[in-house]
């Protein structure tokens, strides 16, 4: 299990109900992480419409995580 800080914003944040949490999650990806936490919060999301960054940096989905690592997901952003 590896303690991972998660932010989130948008919908996702509306969602979970915080802008931020840490977990423990045995999660190897920021895939399965994102699936695990979709189902905790019931974001109604499919990965391919967000984009992920772990410690600052935008990844793609098979990101191997590590205790302590940062994750944000972010979803579209409608505006004008």
């Amino acid at each position: 299990m590896n303690q991972i800080e998660i932010q989130y914003f948008a919908v996702l944040r509306e969602r979970a109900g915080t802008s931020h949490e840490t977990v423990e999650s045995a999660a190897q990806t920021a895939a399965e992480l994102y699936d695990e936490l979709a189902a905790r919060h019931d974001f109604g999301l499919p990965r391919t419409m967000l984009r992920v960054a772990v410690n600052d940096e935008f990844t793609d989905w098979s990101q191997p995580l590590a205790a302590g690592d940062r994750v944000v997901f972010i979803p579209p952003v409608a505006g004008g």
